[in-house]
């Protein structure tokens, strides 16, 4: 798996959980999925991922995006 699709999968993940989470607990958790939808509007235009980064440095192969 490309660092792209773990990114991809990961932000996904993220959003259902905290919808979920919104939903079953508290209408702040949408806050966070706010943060994760944010998150992947810059990197479209920068480039700049955290966790592409992190997952590079763990030698996780190399996608077309990051």
């Amino acid at each position: 798996m490309s660092i792209d699709r773990i990114v991809f999968a990961v932000a996904g993940a993220f959003i259902l959980i905290s919808l979920g989470l919104s939903q079953y607990h508290s209408v702040s958790w949408l806050w966070f999925t706010a943060f994760v939808g944010a998150n992947l509007f810059q990197s479209a235009f920068t480039g700049f991922c955290p966790m592409a980064i992190i997952l590079k440095k763990l030698g996780v192969k190399s996608g077309c995006a990051f």
